[in-house]
C-alpha cells in the first residue's frame, strides 16, 4: 500500500486544488496536491518536498485533517491530509494541467479523484470552515 500526503493549502480563505495531467491514469480529475511518502520520510517532510517539487513553493504543515484508504485497480493508497500555509516562493505548477483556488462551496463544481472525495465531503461540514480564516498549530 502506498502512503500519500495531501495538502489543504489555504490562501485568503480558499483552498488549492490541482487537476491531474492528461497523461495520468486519473486524467482530468481534481485533487488536493501532494504525493507519495519515501522511505525514512515523515508525512510532514513528504508534504513539504512534494509541494516544493510540484509548485516551487515552501509550505508550513499544520494540523492533521483526516485520513482515508482507497482501493484503485492499480493498488491501494492510504491518504493523509494536513492543513498547510504557503510561506515562500513563486507558484509555478509543473505536475498538473490546471490549478485553482476555490472556496469550500465551489468544490462541488469539480470532479475530484475518488480518494479525495471523503475530504471534500468533510470540508463541507460547517465545523471545518473556521480553519480557512483562523490560524492553526503548526507541526
Amino acid at each position: 500500500m502506498k502512503i500519500v500526503a495531501a495538502a489543504l493549502l489555504i490562501n485568503e480563505g480558499k483552498i488549492l486544488i490541482a487537476q491531474r495531467k492528461s497523461s495520468d491514469k486519473l486524467a482530468g480529475k481534481w485533487e488536493f496536491p501532494g504525493g507519495k511518502q519515501e522511505p525514512g520520510e515523515s508525512l510532514v517532510e513528504c508534504l513539504k518536498r512534494e509541494i516544493n517539487e510540484e509548485f516551487g513553493i515552501d509550505v508550513k504543515v499544520g494540523e492533521f485533517f483526516d485520513q482515508n484508504t482507497y482501493h484503485y485497480e492499480s493498488g491501494s493508497i492510504e491518504l493523509h491530509a494536513y492543513w498547510c500555509t504557503w510561506t515562500s516562493g513563486e507558484m509555478i505548477p509543473v505536475d498538473h494541467d490546471d490549478v485553482r483556488w476555490v472556496s469550500i462551496d465551489e468544490m462541488s463544481n469539480y470532479d475530484f479523484a475518488p480518494a479525495d472525495v471523503p475530504f471534500v465531503n468533510k470540508l463541507r461540514q460547517t465545523r471545518n470552515r473556521d480553519k480557512l480564516t483562523h490560524s492553526f498549530k503548526l507541526a
